[in-house]
């Protein structure tokens, strides 16, 4: 019976089986329609059918997944959607590199390198085989820290093409891993520059001295002329390189393994003329002038005479330190008083020369190479020596911590197999046992070569970095076996296939941080040929790789390339130790052992060398990578990769909001930390955005502020609308430049969402203590008489949760965030003690632009018994104390009678009091509204008997008992301060003129009550009218009477005071005790405010927030 019903297709019941839902319309991510069809017949699954199109079923994409070919909705990765976006990817070919060849064989490539055959013995001969150890080993320590964690990075989950950058960018965030990504590229593009001169001075020292260029006329000028040939061939073989690379990059791959056979070549033929040397060292014989090294490139005895036939002659050697040939000339001091002799350079491995160079033989430049512990005779004058005489001259100043900025580059290189990791079998599995097997096979070979350097080789050889004295043979290629040609050769190469790899990696490097888009004026760079290889980033690389060929010397180059790696590595510590520390779920690394301490350790030995080797090279390279990390932080894209860094900062934030939670902020520490409760209109858009800028304004990107909003109805039904206003409003937020958090409840009223927006924002301590809310201008209408409500049960509700609340009134006419004020005052009025919030509101915003050249005025009120002199002296005295620049004035407000205005408006109050208190009764609607209509006619006509009339309609319908009629039934004519009447609500005889009906006393009428007043004595129509008033105001409720009398009063002083003023802030009273006198409090409020342009009210919290101690 089931399968007839599946299969029928015409059938009236087979297409709405079980739920109604077609199983043809139910939707799959990356599926077919007959792949729909076929996971869709069963009707086990049909429980989740409506959840297929953002979860599909696991069992459809687990081929997928175990292939990361089609990674669903949420998994993959952001800048994967954005680079193919629209294009199919192509099938992923299984990886077959092992360890071996995806990852041991790469790293002992870009690990071994010039520095081994160039300058090794140099810094053995310098260091001493004591000091070398401790500067291989300190490096080599930090290279395997650093692979350890590299390893667990890299075990955590895939890491695609970009290696060290991929880790860093999605373990630390986009801000750190494009600073670091950056200084591994310009690392690398140094690095390719430190090759090329290797290779060129190889070219121009062993291979080809007849080569230069530039030729020095005497020995002060070799080093200059050294330099400008490196300059020259170095400039020629960069370009070679990059148009190599531009043209064919694939024939340096292939020639990879044949530049890596070069390099292990060259070590097997060094450990093999070691082991010679131990029963047959090659005879290369040194000459010393007394204790001093002679270079022999210029003289072939080493002899002052020598015998030809009977007759006795002088050498070459003897016309370079005396005036002429003849034996009567004249020679230098030091040749006359001491012998030549010639010592084997090489002495072998069983010849115990180590015990000389155990220690350190650290010079300044220009000091000549001496053996130590030597027989000779000193002269007695020492002077300064002639670069011309045939010494060996140091080049440059030598001291521990330059010798660890040139020997670190030759331990970097670490990071070629993560580099791979896409054409490797098991990269979780190689990338670890690969990587930490090479620097363990290269730390062997480093040590060894320092422990065999320095008991085979003589000591002035050693520190001899030219092989001057071994007529400018390469050192380490005079010990090697069987031709030092082997050496010179392979270093050769070598050093081209290490240039070529870094011109090939370095612009790919670029590419992936370019096509990331973390940095805008990258983006270029990303671009590249149709075959994707990076032409512009190339450019860039080689650009940039010139500026090292022109510094022209290895030495110079290899500390800078040392700290951009060295940034690199620390990193890359920093990111496994964060991600131990913060115990994240994610973090689950298949390689076990690591340690945050180990992490951490590393980190700690990287930034130690960076500084060791040259602090000034540190600070600047660490400058960089902080203007990188700022302007990617200010500028760049976003990114979401769940990184580190946001771990870090939740805990950091967890920690902080444990501390907070211990107690209230001190009062030296209170600043206001807002709720800024905005009005959205329809489209929810924010109604007043001056309330925003003036947030920003008053906060200046410090301290809390959280923007919140209310949305009426059910959550079920409008989360699309709270996330339209969310936006809308953080587009509002960062266009004001309000540094906060925003937001959006949806309540069944405003009233309740906004008691819960006050109740539950923020977290923990981290809560607003006051309230910033514009003041409900239209709450005189009667289709908003609930606002007026719901403000003040506002007011109430801030009072009781201990808040500061701030009111702004006429909020549009406030400046925006563009505005500057030239002059202008800012007026408190003083009337209560607040705990301080008159005093700190105004300091705030004099520190804003818009503010700045706005003085502060305090205004403060004296009463009879009061000394206004002494008032205004102490509070001269208080704000002194308080550091607030203000000036002080004291008003003096005496007793003085009721006027009629005042009671007037009193009246016109509890007549609107009475009329609204009827519009929201439930019992005995009609015969209430019917007695106030008229009291309300009688009290018209006797203050206008000729020609005011007031008109009320009610409409009587039926309504059943247990339905309220609705409140527009009953409507009142009032002018525009007053609530108006709806003409559907007229009695078709009825005639309305605008200005007939006043229920609210304007200033046009307070001045003709006062004229009346004058003229009541003596006109008798006058005193007749005064006197018909006279009965209504004794029956008005005195406390009312009180109340606006004194809003009455303070009105017209401050006024008077204020009309000029930028802003006037002013105590805002509290709402009345007694609920039935709400109505009242908003008219009260009204009056006090009337005819100034921008106000702010304010209540305090009920704490100080402002103190006179430091």
């Amino acid at each position: 019976m089931l399968n007839n019903v599946t299969d029928c297709e015409d059938g009236e019941g087979g297409a709405h089986q079980g739920d109604g839902i077609p199983k043809e319309s139910s939707p799959f991510i990356n599926s077919t329609d007959i792949e729909k069809g076929r996971e869709y017949d069963g009707k086990n699954m049909a429980l989740f059918e409506e959840e297929m199109d953002t979860s599909p079923m696991v069992s459809s994409l687990l081929g997928s997944l175990a292939n990361y070919t089609n990674l669903p909705q949420g998994v993959k990765e952001h800048e994967e959607a954005e680079n193919n976006e629209g294009a199919r990817k192509k099938p992923v070919q299984a990886p077959r590199m092992g360890t071996f060849m995806g990852v041991y064989l790469p790293c002992l490539q870009n690990i071994f390198g010039v520095i081994l055959f160039l300058r090794m013995t140099w810094v053995v001969g310098c260091a001493g085989v004591f000091g070398s150890f401790i500067m291989v080993f300190m490096c080599c320590s930090c290279t395997l820290l650093t692979a350890i964690s590299m390893s667990a990075i890299a075990t955590n989950g895939v890491v695609p093409a970009g290696g060290s950058y991929y880790m860093i960018s999605r373990s630390l965030g986009p801000e750190f891993g494009g600073a670091v990504g950056l200084c591994f590229y310009l690392g690398t593009t140094f690095a390719g520059a430190m090759y090329i001169l290797g290779t060129i001075e190889i070219l121009l020292t062993y291979l080809c001295p007849l080569a230069a260029i530039f030729k020095a006329e005497d020995a002060s000028g070799e080093a200059a002329a050294l330099l400008n040939n490196m300059r020259v061939y170095g400039s020629c073989m960069l370009s070679f390189m990059a148009l190599v690379v531009f043209v064919g990059v694939k024939y340096v791959n292939k020639f990879a393994l044949l530049f890596l056979g070069c390099v292990i070549v060259s070590i097997i033929a060094i450990y093999a003329g070691v082991i010679k040397s131990a029963f047959d060292p090659p005879d290369f014989p040194v000459c010393l002038l007394g204790n001093r090294a002679l270079s022999r490139l210029n003289f072939d005895v080493c002899a002052k005479v020598i015998t030809k036939g009977n007759e006795t002659v002088t050498t070459k050697l003897w016309s370079l330190f005396c005036s002429s040939s003849f034996l009567n000339a004249t020679c230098d001091e030091f040749f006359e008083k001491n012998n030549l002799t010639e010592i084997q350079g090489i002495p072998g491995l069983a010849s115990g020369i180590i015990n000389e160079n155990i220690w350190s033989a650290f010079g300044p430049k220009g000091e000549i190479l001496e053996k130590k512990d030597f027989n000779h005779v000193p002269v007695s004058t020492e002077g300064p020596v002639d670069l011309d005489q045939p010494y060996v001259f140091t080049d440059m100043v030598t001291y521990f911590t330059l010798l660890v900025g040139i020997y670190f580059p030759s331990v970097t290189g670490i990071m070629a197999g993560s580099n791979r990791s896409g054409d490797l079998r098991d990269a979780q599995k190689s990338i670890p046992v690969g990587t930490i097997l090479a620097i363990l096979s290269t730390s062997f070979v480093y040590i060894s070569s320092i422990f065999l350097f320095g008991a085979s080789i003589e000591g002035v050889v050693l520190r001899d970095k030219f092989g001057e004295a071994i007529n400018g043979k390469l050192v380490v290629g005079v010990l090697s076996w069987p031709s030092a040609w082997v050496i010179v050769i392979g270093s050769f190469f070598s050093s081209t296939g290490a240039g070529l790899q870094s011109l090939t990696g370095a612009p790919r490097l670029l590419q992936a941080i370019a096509r990331d888009g973390i940095i805008p004026m990258l983006r270029v760079f990303g671009h590249g040929k149709a075959n994707g290889e990076p032409t512009w980033a190339l450019l860039l690389t080689a650009c940039i790789c010139e500026i090292g060929i022109l510094i022209a010397s290895l030495d110079e180059v290899a500390p800078i390339l040392s700290m951009f790696f060295l940034m690199c590595y620390m990193f890359v510590n920093l990111a496994c130790a964060v991600q131990t520390l913060l115990r994240t779920p994610n973090w689950r690394p298949r390689f076990r052992y690591y340690h945050w301490t180990l992490s951490f350790l590393g980190m700690s030995l990287c930034l130690a060398i960076m500084f060791i080797s040259s602090w000034y090279y540190a600070l600047v390279a660490l400058a960089i990578a902080g203007i990188i990390y700022k302007y990617i932080e200010y500028q760049g894209a976003e990114k979401e990769w769940g990184d580190g860094i946001r771990g870090l900062s939740l805990s950091a934030a967890r920690f902080a909001l444990l501390r907070l939670e211990e107690g209230p902020p001190h009062t030296k520490n209170w600043r206001p930390q807002l709720l800024v409760l905005l009005k959205l209109d329809q489209d929810q858009n924010v109604v007043h955005p001056r309330l925003l800028s003036f947030t920003s304004q008053l906060k200046a990107g410090k301290g809390l502020t959280i923007v919140g909003s209310v949305l009426e109805g059910t959550y079920l039904d409008n989360h699309p609308q709270a996330q339209r206003a969310e936006q809308s409003a953080r587009r509002l937020m960062e266009a004001e430049k309000v540094k906060g958090f925003c937001q959006v409840v949806v309540s069944s009223n405003m009233r309740d969402g906004t008691s819960h927006l006050i109740q539950s924002s923020g977290l923990g301590g981290l809560q607003h203590n006051s309230v910033l809310v514009g003041w409900p201008r239209a709450w005189r209408q009667k289709e908003t008489h609930q606002t007026w409500r719901d403000f003040i049960e506002l007011v109430r509700e801030t009072t009781a949760a201990h808040l500061a609340l701030l009111v702004a009134k006429n909020i549009s006419l406030f400046p925006s965030n563009q505005e500057k004020f030239s002059e202008g005052n800012i007026d408190v009025w003083w009337i209560v003690h607040d705990g301080g919030m008159l005093m700190l509101l105004p300091f705030l915003l004099q520190q804003h632009k818009v503010w700045r050249k706005c003085r502060m005025r305090i205004f403060t009120v004296a009463q009879m018994d009061d000394n206004s002199i002494q008032m205004k002296k102490d509070l001269n005295t208080f704000l002194y104390h308080l550091r607030i620049e203000a000036e002080v004035e004291v008003v003096e407000m005496h007793d003085s009678d009721i006027s009629a205005y005042t009671y007037e408006k009193t009246l016109v109050m509890e007549q609107r009091s009475q009329i609204l208190k009827q519009l929201l009764s439930k019992n005995e609607r009609e015969r209430e509204i019917q007695c106030i209509t008229d009291e309300s006619r009688g009290s018209i006509r006797r203050k206008h008997p000729a020609n005011t009339r007031l008109h009320l309609n009610v409409q009587e319908e039926p309504t059943p008992d247990n339905e309220e009629k609705p409140e527009e039934e009953v409507q009142l004519i009032h002018d525009k301060n007053a609530t108006l009447l709806s003409p559907s609500s007229l009695s078709p005889g009825d005639e309305i003129q605008s200005d007939q009906v006043h229920l609210t006393w304007t200033k046009d009428r307070q001045l003709a009550a006062e004229k009346a007043k004058a003229k009541a004595s003596i006109t008798p129509e006058g005193i007749k009218d005064f006197f018909n008033m006279k009965p209504e105001w004794e029956t008005l409720n005195q406390s009312n009477v009180r109340r606006m009398h004194t809003a009455v009063r303070l009105n017209e002083v401050i006024v008077k005071k204020s009309h000029d003023a930028k802003l006037v802030l002013l105590n805002m009273p509290g709402p009345p005790k007694n609920k039935m006198g709400d109505e009242n409090y908003m008219e009260f409020l009204e009056v006090l405010t009337e005819r100034l342009d921008r106000v702010l009210l304010v209540r305090g919290g009920g704490r100080e927030v402002i103190t006179i101690y430091s």
